[in-house]
């Protein structure tokens, strides 16, 4: 007899286990990829197999429900239980052993795919299996799924990739499968379990001999074909189980060959059922990967990133992307010219950049977080997302589908492993509409009934989980069914482990968690990309868990705070989950948790634009901030610091006092604590000469532009000074004139004349950043209004630093949408450029020579998310300099890095990309537009670095003799004289 505990959190505190019970955590675990919400009572993090142990004994003590969680991408909802949660992937994650001779390797469940990759590629061996997940998803989640990926055609799924494994069963007791020399299964285990298991598939010999196994994307159930006696195998049946059998604590996996050569051949078709009928011919080429992808994906894509986000793509309106690769490259190409020979499309290109193939490979793997927003511009959901049917009847099966989804008004874009008949996709679902629930029953209904017809698996990959467990009896007798009862009550009579999963399954339409929830109650943003509702902004949180992953590799700079705790609290993914809560009421926007998620968001963007789904968190935390402490007291830093401008401007009256005040020992340091700075940090001094009074000195110096002035256009030749509005930020205005008298050098040399707006106008970005929303909005109002002026005069408007440039042509939208400057911050957001974007536009214009000169270069995270940094990269690659550009963020972004409690996580994040660079090029030219990163890389490293129209001043650089302290030539400290003669 069990007893419900009351107090979960402090038994499982008493056994020594490292438990988190919290509100926020309990929001961010009761969720993983799917749709649906299940708040667990505690989530345990277990440090060594002894303590996953010592949890299973509280659960089996208390009757409490025990579910295992690897990095919580699992899509069917097979990671989330109203119980104990065990999230494997905190502490046992780890690689125990490679062998290299038998190309093998012991694995702890919580280890990343990724991870793995990176131990064994250096010794030329790889883990087959691939999802696209591989960033952030686990071995032990893999293993639970079956999971298989883009190249199962070559290596096969993680079923033919494990050696040995083992687990503890519910009852306590340890299991270990492994293999003899002869490769004949082992099992040690509790002799009446596998005698019930024996007895089990006896009784249901026909069910196991003839329902399974039809072919090799049937994952769907457990797979009982194993228990058969004549190849009863308990390793291969317990893969794919997904947590419901027994506890994974540790696996041996097999490893393969790297191989030396890969090339891509993308074949171009006139649609997706033309793709799905040619896949099964093109695997007779022997290729590792077959994958198709809809020209619906695409263009969601395109909407989100431009046109320049996809690589040049065959003429067609659907795609398989096919990998070809081997040891031998002469083989390789020719096998891959003879694929492109065979005519099976509409048009065929061969890559063989692995630069440009990783492009089109990202397309794909981002499919999951692109196919988010449906065609029809709604959220779309995972359902029957992995559906599988024999390859041959592939095409058929894409034709009926699309007529399901239309039949039943919604749309869709599918991709998918098309070599192994395997399509995935997500459905518009009104979720948020009275019957949105009833529309979902009844087409998944209907979608399992057509997978069925075809011979298919309504799993393919992901599992079953609570998405599809209460299909399986539309796809399998009810004798497999009684079979797979007998096997779970083997393995678990309690129904402890994963309840409502596979066996007596939840509804597949309970627990949804997006399920008639909106909020639009007075928000400051607008949120004009989701119909103005902030809830439908937080659910474009799919749960994919990219911002786990390192995305520097790939140019990202998401998720920074994640990346250097490596606490789910602290990812993109966390906060989204903890305000999703608050939209469905279960919140206060006061609650703790919710100012506890939020702490250590830089509010650099990242996620705005690596988030395949956009999930734009600096917004959210704005949003959240502003309702948290709207006409209440706030932090001292959101006086301070949130009020930078205003004081720089009464400072600048008196610079050099300013200045003294700051240095002086004791009124410093009060006056860090004061303002709720950190005292490790460097106040950076005031500019004895503020820019404006430098520009009023300056004969050329002239005010803002007339109703005369002639347009503009971009690409046109520059042959009479052109006018330009030279946005002054208060960044450059008071700290860095340095910057913004360069700026006036180079675009004088280009032909243009810069012309300022009124001393005013400042974008609020320090007003936003710290949630005072209603003041942002205020200032913002009348700076547009200034500028929208310039701007019908046919002048275009320049910006200096990144993120202040990124106010205008981006958060000025969202937070003047519906007042009467809305028509102006799209005009001033439509005409805003950066330095780099007005230079490559100017025809008769040509970079300096900087051959021989190595750069390194830290794009500003705003510029990286909103502005993009092509034309920087583009105009660099044109100078002939060597530039290595870095990924990730500086980790000052503004007043995160400098406020007291944040020191350590920014310092954390330099460490992750900036600092190592910078190390290992010490002599290098370190380029960085934003002054933030010019503050963190002084602070850190004492050492200069420089803006963009620095770096192109037709005066010479490094800074004149008597200039060369990193802390002055960083553009904060200038004597008149030496900005004179620099600008």
């Amino acid at each position: 007899m069990t007893v419900e505990v009351p107090d979960l959190g402090r038994v499982l505190r008493a056994a020594g286990l490292e438990v988190r019970d919290d509100r926020a955590t309990l929001a961010m675990y009761a969720t993983d990829a799917s749709l649906y919400r299940v708040p667990p009572r505690a989530v345990v993090r277990p440090r060594h197999v002894d303590e996953v142990a010592g949890a299973l004994e509280v659960a089996r003590a208390h009757g409490v429900a025990f579910t295992a969680r690897g990095g919580g991408t699992s899509i069917a909802g097979n990671a989330i239980g109203p119980g104990m949660v065990l999230d494997f992937s905190r502490h046992l994650n780890q690689v125990l052993e490679v062998d290299v001779d038998a190309r093998t390797a012991v694995v702890q469940p919580g280890l990343v795919h990724a991870d793995l990759q990176k131990a064994v590629l250096p010794r030329g061996l790889r883990f087959g299996p691939d999802p696209s997940s591989h960033s952030r998803c686990t071995i032990g989640g893999m293993i639970g799924n079956n999971a298989c990926g883009s190249r199962a055609l070559g290596y096969g799924r993680t079923s033919d990739n494990v050696v040995a494994m083992s687990y503890l069963l519910a009852s306590g007791e340890t299991l270990r499968t492994d293999y003899d020399s002869a490769g004949v299964p082992l099992v040690d285990g509790p002799q009446p379990l596998l005698d019930a298991l024996r007895a089990a598939a006896g009784r249901h010999l026909g069910a196991a001999r003839t329902e399974f196994d039809t072919f090799g994307r049937q994952l769907s159930g457990y797979a009982v074909q194993h228990l058969l006696p004549e190849r009863f195998d308990l390793g291969q049946a317990l893969i794919g189980s997904e947590g419901t059998l027994g506890i994974l604590t540790q696996a041996t996996v097999r490893l393969v060959k790297d191989p030396d050569h890969r090339v891509l051949v993308a074949l171009g078709f006139a649609d997706i059922v033309a793709a799905g009928h040619a896949a099964p011919t093109v695997v007779t080429f022997g290729p590792t990967a077959c994958e198709g992808m809809d020209q619906r994906l695409v263009d969601v894509l395109r909407a989100r990133r431009g046109d320049t986000a996809v690589p040049p793509l065959p003429r067609g309106g659907a795609w398989l992307f096919v990998e070809i690769a081997g040891d031998d490259r002469t083989d390789v190409l020719d096998r891959a010219s003879e694929l492109a020979a065979a005519d099976l499309g509409t048009e065929t290109r061969i890559v063989t950049d692995p630069a440009e193939q990783a492009r089109l490979w990202r397309i794909r793997e981002d499919g999951a977080g692109l196919a988010g927003r449906a065609p029809s511009g709604q959220p779309a959901w995972p359902g029957l997302e992995d559906a599988a049917v024999p390859p041959d009847r592939l095409g058929d099966y894409l034709a009926r589908f699309d007529e399901l989804v239309a039949d039943h008004g919604m749309t869709s874009a599918p991709y998918g492993h098309f070599g192994d008949g395997c399509m995935h996709v997500r459905l518009d679902f009104p979720l948020a509409r009275p019957d949105g629930l009833t529309v979902l029953r009844t087409f998944l209904t209907a979608a399992a009934a057509l997978v069925t017809e075809f011979g298919g698996s309504i799993s393919g990959e992901h599992g079953d989980g609570r998405a599809r467990g209460e299909l399986l009896a539309q796809m399998y007798s009810a004798d497999a069914i009684a079979l797979f009862g007998e096997v779970k009550h083997a393995f678990d009579p309690d129904n402890r482990l994963n309840p409502g999963v596979l066996v007596n399954p939840d509804p597949f339409d309970a627990a949804v968690r997006m399920s008639g929830v909106t909020y639009r109650r007075d928000l400051a943003f607008a949120y004009p990309h989701d119909d103005g509702d902030l809830a439908q902004a937080l659910h474009r949180c799919t749960g994919v868990g990219r911002c786990r992953a390192d995305n520097s590799a790939a140019g990202g700079v998401m998720c920074p705070s994640y990346l250097a705790t490596r606490e789910e609290k602290d990812s993109t993914r966390g906060r989204a989950r903890v305000l999703q809560d608050v939209v469905r009421g279960d919140l206060d926007w006061r609650a703790p948790a919710v100012l506890d998620v939020l702490d250590l968001c830089l509010s650099c963007k990242g996620c705005a634009v690596d988030c395949p789904t956009g999930v734009d968190m600096a917004t959210y935390k704005s949003e959240a901030l502003h309702q948290r402490y709207r006409r209440r007291p706030r932090p001292r830093s959101h006086y301070s610091l949130g009020w930078l401008p205003r004081w720089a401007r009464l400072a600048g009256r008196a610079p050099r006092l300013a200045n003294l005040a700051a240095r002086t020992p004791v009124l410093g340091k009060a006056g860090l604590t004061l303002a709720g700075v950190d005292r490790r940090r460097s106040v950076p001094p005031f500019a004895p000469v503020p820019f404006r009074r430098w520009w009023a000195a300056q004969p050329t110096a002239n005010t803002a532009p007339t109703r005369d002035t002639a347009p503009v256009r971009d690409t046109a030749p520059v042959s009479v000074a052109t006018p330009v509005l030279l946005f002054v930020d208060s960044f450059s205005e008071s700290f860095s004139p340095d910057a913004a008298a360069a700026t006036v050098r180079v675009l004088r040399a280009a032909g243009y004349e810069p012309r300022l707006p009124s001393s005013g106008t400042c974008c609020g970005l320090t007003w936003i950043t710290t949630g005072q929303l209603d003041a942002a909005r205020r200032i913002l109002g009348r700076t547009v209004a200034e500028l929208a002026a310039a701007v019908r005069d046919g002048v275009q408007i320049v910006g200096i630093e990144p993120s202040c440039t990124a106010v205008l042509r981006a958060d000025a939208v969202e937070l003047l949408e519906g007042t009467p400057q809305a028509e102006d911050a799209r005009l001033v957001a439509a005409a805003t450029r950066t330095l780099a974007e007005l230079l490559t536009a100017t025809a008769d214009w040509s970079p300096p020579d900087l051959t021989g000169t190595t750069i390194v270069a830290q794009p500003h995270c705003h510029h990286h998310a909103v502005l993009g940094w092509a034309a920087d990269r583009a105009l660099l690659t044109r100078t002939g300099a060597t530039v290595t550009t870095l990924a990730g963020c500086c980790g000052l972004a503004g007043n995160f890095g400098v406020e007291i409690g944040h020191y350590e996580v920014s310092v954390a994040v330099a460490g992750q990309n900036l600092l190592p660079a910078l190390d290992a090029a010490p002599d290098a030219v370190v380029l960085a537009d934003g002054f933030s990163c010019r503050t963190q890389i002084a602070d850190l490293r004492d050492r200069p670095a420089l803006h963009l129209a620095e770096l192109l001043s037709p005066r010479p650089w490094p800074p004149p003799p008597g200039l060369t302290s990193p802390r002055r030539w960083r553009g904060q400290v200038r004597s008149t004289r030496s900005l004179t003669a620099w600008a």
